[in-house]
């Protein structure tokens, strides 16, 4: 689990196109000392698993299912990423509880610079307009954002400099691609509703 706190910004180093799936080289200094084999990092709100690691990088495999389902299939070296480890249980959760499990891709439709802030709208996926809410939860590339507004097809978020300086969300542009996770409490509350007067069968 996350919290859609970033710790860094990394860089793709390496990616390797296997049969059906590809090999992502990571240079993240202050996420990659000391990741060890099977701990998870959340590439752009992708959780990935460490293959292994050394010095200031860490490989990780994804699968064919994640590169289609996800923005990661349209990185190249060079790409600059969001990177947070795995949250421990005794740490404060900052954002809110982000899966690493993508629910689809959106597309940055605009940018509005504001003094303090830069109000950024981006494409929502019809399946799961549902689920997002103004002043709502939303992970956008792994950023833990609060929604601002919502309308047919699209929502805002609002960046405050901190975000915009240290995730890539200060680099994208319209037309680009970002991996959205909606919150997994609405889903549950969802299926919950739908359940509600079957009653449970023994």
């Amino acid at each position: 689990m996350f919290t859609g706190i970033v710790e860094e910004l990394g860089e793709i180093a390496a990616v390797e196109a296997l049969a059906d799936a590809a090999r992502f080289s990571v240079r993240g200094p202050a996420v990659a000392p000391g990741a060890r084999h099977g701990e998870s990092i959340a590439v752009n709100g992708v959780c990935l698993t460490v293959v292994e690691a050394d010095g200031d990088t860490f490989t990780a495999d994804v699968m064919k299912e994640t590169l289609d389902r996800s923005s990661l299939g349209a990185l190249a070296p060079g790409d600059r990423v969001n990177l947070e480890r795995a949250v421990r249980a005794d740490q404060r959760l900052g954002g809110h509880i982000v899966q690493g499990h993508v629910d689809g891709t959106g597309v940055l439709i605009s940018r509005e610079p504001a003094e303090h802030w830069e109000v950024v709208t981006i494409s929502l996926p019809p399946a799961l307009e549902r689920y997002v809410v103004e002043k709502g939860s939303i992970a956008v590339d792994g950023v833990s954002l609060t929604v601002t507004a919502v309308r047919s097809g699209e929502f805002a978020v609002s960046l405050i400099p901190t975000t915009l300086g240290l995730t890539t969300l200060g680099h994208k542009r319209p037309g680009d691609p970002v991996n959205l996770e909606v919150d997994v409490i609405a889903k549950y509350v969802e299926k919950l509703l739908a359940g509600r007067g079957q009653g449970i069968s023994s």
